[in-house]
């Protein structure tokens, strides 16, 4: 039983191979019917799928493939000639035998409800129609009696005779052959032992590379595997780092070094490796495009070309089993609402054919599928009046907007352009639809457009889901990872370079204004802007949509692995996965289409919040956190610093300060600590405090009687930013207080 199961799933996965080219090779061979190598091609595939199936005791595919090879066959002789019409009979042949097959695979029989009678019929139609056709062909105009019965018999015998005939040289042909291998055989053997090498090498080149399938789950397995091996190897890097900032082991540090590269170079080679083994060409979806644009324009009664190039760009299993649907959906769009019909496209003064180009390439670690036809194109003022009609923008928005944000309208939910509802397309669903499969796939599609001459649509796709390049930012306490293949460019600005138009923030950008929101705001977390007057702005684009997002730090470029996030916070908003970096913290990775759809919902103005921010008008107004294990100490700090008027809180311990930190919304102007303390000394609580990144510039000052130069060299690697010495006098102590905090000395009162 084992043996018989395999047999049945390597005769399915042969079948399905087979009858994918199969349908190339039929809209092939009716472009050029007198392909007689296509076509004995074509017959010999129908005659293995039959002789397979008949082995395995699949009667009905038997008997369906079985009528389907005697047409094929009559047509090798050249008794009938490929038409259209008989084509179209062809064609639902093959799609029976694929749901017969797909019965197969899920029943183990064809005993499906498929009703194949009737395309049977009609296949032995032809068949013998055409042998009834051929003899009244040869009837004479003014028969004579008798004569019809002895022609019947006479063209009878001259069939058989030529088949006879044809079978006889092929005979030939083959003895002629194995003769010839044979006399090869027999050289090949007497040469002596030192053309061996060549003689072997000759043979592998004449054979095809062998290839092993592989179950995809162990694949995915493996590709995890790599994951968590590019996870040790930046977190390698990072320890690196670290040991290269505090230690001066040259010799130590350089052999560490080599032993990372060495790491990393094997890492990265066994990642492309993997990768591969994961890759297949795109023409596996490209595949299933001419037949279903052969069918649509017989349905449009349309004379639609299809041109591919590129189908031999390889792809992520994962993104081509995606990337199927939007693709047909686009095709079928351009077929009905893009290429005109034969009448209109003369009175353009076009051809009457039009030309749909589906071509595919790489562009760095992306793949860039285009779709371009040669119809009648987008109009920006049609678009947008369809949008008002259907109250999907206000006239206030179409006028602000550019040809290429009106191309975008075609994505939005309910919008459609067909006159009525079509079995085709038309009932104003799908490009919404499409455009959030590309997204979900962290792709973006770009239009470009000329109104009767035609439409360009590229969707730009990563080649793997599995690892990306991505930005690495942080806002507030979190990092974020903004996939690299949506950044633009990164601009360091000044705050004076911000404006606010209708209350909303904007950056003038060389020739454009874009809109600027926090990506705190986005995300509806507290936030703290810097008052140094400068802002780091990551350009984000997705399509003909460009943003500006405003981040605290930009911590560097990652390369990082995907893990979904859950169950339970699967679609989070702008959220699309996680990651763990060098450090084994989690960083969430950005959706960008979703974050620009909920950037816009933003009303935060960057300058109001500054001014909010920046209301200190009294000493009250500013806060330190004392943090030290005697209550005497405590009290003597707070007594020395009394003329400030400031607002004090007090911890005893660095544990009970991280938790007061944390629970906190308001930000801190600075935190006085003790370095000698119990269950967390002054040095480790600075090195927690610089870890949370929304108190990573708080000013620390520590307040001890450690004073060797290792005390102050070990409070600098920590994070301390001021170090002072127990006792320290009531003016030495205010002075640095005030200079740390920003105090304005107008403010301190005699």
């Amino acid at each position: 039983m084992d043996e018989m199961q395999e047999i049945l799933e390597d005769f399915l996965i042969e079948a399905f191979e087979l009858i994918e080219q199969l349908d190339l090779d039929l809209i092939e061979l009716e472009h050029n019917p007198n392909d007689i190598e296509l076509l004995n091609k074509i017959f010999r595939v129908a005659h293995t799928i039959k002789g397979s199936s008949s082995f395995l005791g699949f009667d009905t595919l038997t008997h369906l493939t079985h009528n389907m090879e005697d047409v094929l066959n009559k047509a090798r002789h050249k008794e009938i000639i490929i038409t259209p019409d008989i084509m179209d009979i062809i064609l639902r042949s093959t799609s029976l035998m694929k749901e017969l097959l797909i019965h197969i695979k899920e029943y183990q029989n064809d005993q499906s409800d498929q009703d194949i009678e009737s395309c049977v019929q009609d296949l032995q139609k032809i068949s013998t129609q055409k042998k009834d056709t051929s003899l009244k062909s040869k009837k004479s105009t003014k028969p004579t009696k008798g004569k019809n019965k002895k022609n019947a018999q006479n063209e009878d015998l001259d069939e058989e005779i030529a088949r006879l005939l044809a079978w006889r040289q092929e005979q030939d042909r083959q003895k002629r052959a194995d003769k010839k291998a044979k006399q090869q055989n027999q050289l090949n053997q007497n040469i002596d032992s030192t053309n061996k090498t060549i003689t072997m090498t000759n043979k592998e080149k004449a054979t095809s590379d062998p290839t092993v399938r592989v179950d995809v789950k162990r694949l995915d397995n493996l590709m995890n595997l790599i994951g968590e091996l590019v996870l040790g190897k930046n977190r390698l890097l990072r320890i690196y780092k670290a040991i290269e900032e505090r230690c001066d082991i040259d010799q130590l540090l350089e052999e560490f070094n080599q032993v990372v590269s060495s790491i990393s170079m094997v890492t990265t080679d066994l990642q492309l490796a993997v990768m591969k083994t994961r890759m297949l060409p795109i023409g596996k979806v490209f595949s299933k495009i001419p037949r279903m644009v052969r069918e649509l324009s017989r349905e449009l009664n349309k004379e639609i070309e299809l041109i591919i190039e590129g189908e031999e760009t390889e792809l992520d299993k994962s993104i081509i089993e995606e990337i199927g649907d939007p693709l047909v959906h686009i095709i079928r769009n351009s077929c009905d609402h893009g290429i005109e019909n034969p009448d209109i496209r003369k009175e353009k003064g076009k051809a009457p054919i039009g030309t749909i180009k589906l071509s595919a390439y790489n562009e760095g670690n992306h793949i860039v599928i285009s779709i371009q036809d040669d119809g009648k194109g987008l109009d920006a003022n049609m678009l947008k009046t369809k949008a008002i009609e259907k109250n999907i923008i206000t006239q206030e928005e179409a006028d602000m907007m550019s040809e290429k944000e009106a191309y975008n309208l075609i994505f939005k939910p309910g919008f459609s352009t067909a006159a009525s509802i079509t079995n085709v397309s038309g009932r104003g669903v799908g490009m919404d639809v499409v455009r959030a499969n590309i997204e979900q796939l962290n792709g973006i599609i770009e239009i470009d457009s000329k109104p009767s001459v035609g439409m360009i649509l590229k969707l730009k796709i990563p080649l793997t889901l599995a690892i990306i390049q991505t930005l690495v930012v942080a806002a507030q306490a979190e990092n974020y990872a903004i996939p690299l293949s949506s950044v633009l460019e990164t601009v360091h600005i000044s705050h004076n370079d911000i404006y606010s138009i209708d209350g909303k923030s904007v950056l003038h950008l060389r020739d454009e204004v874009l809109s600027l929101v926090h990506l705190s705001d986005i995300f509806e977390v507290p936030k703290t802007i810097k008052t140094n007057q400068q802002a780091y702005v990551v350009i984000i684009g997705l399509g003909n949509q460009k943003i500006g997002i405003i981040v605290d730090e930009l911590i560097g470029q990652e390369e990082i692995v995907i893990k979904s996030l859950g169950y339970y916070l699967k679609g989070t908003a702008g959220i699309a996965g996680a990651s763990v970096r060098g450090d084994g913290k989690v960083i969430l990775i950005i959706d960008i289409g979703t974050m620009i759809e909920m950037a816009k919902e933003v009303k935060a103005n960057f300058h109001q919040i500054l001014d909010n921010q920046n209301t200190k008008t009294k000493t009250s107004d500013y806060q330190i956190l004392i943090v030290d294990d005697s209550q005497t100490d405590r009290a003597l700090i707070k007594k020395l610093l009394a003329p400030l008027k400031i607002t004090i809180y007090e911890a005893s311990n660095g544990i009970e300060a991280l938790e007061m930190l944390k629970s906190n919304e308001n930000i801190l102007d600075g935190i006085l600590i003790d370095i000698e303390m119990p269950k967390m000394d002054g040095y480790t609580l600075s090195r927690e405090i610089k870890k949370i990144h929304k108190f990573k510039n708080i000013p620390i000052i520590a307040l001890t009687s450690k004073n060797t130069k290792s005390d102050r060299m070990r409070g600098i690697e920590s994070g301390i930013n001021e170090y002072l010495t127990k006792p320290c006098t009531q003016e030495y102590l205010i002075k640095m207080v005030c200079q740390h905090i920003h105090l304005p000395q107008h403010l301190i009162q005699p």
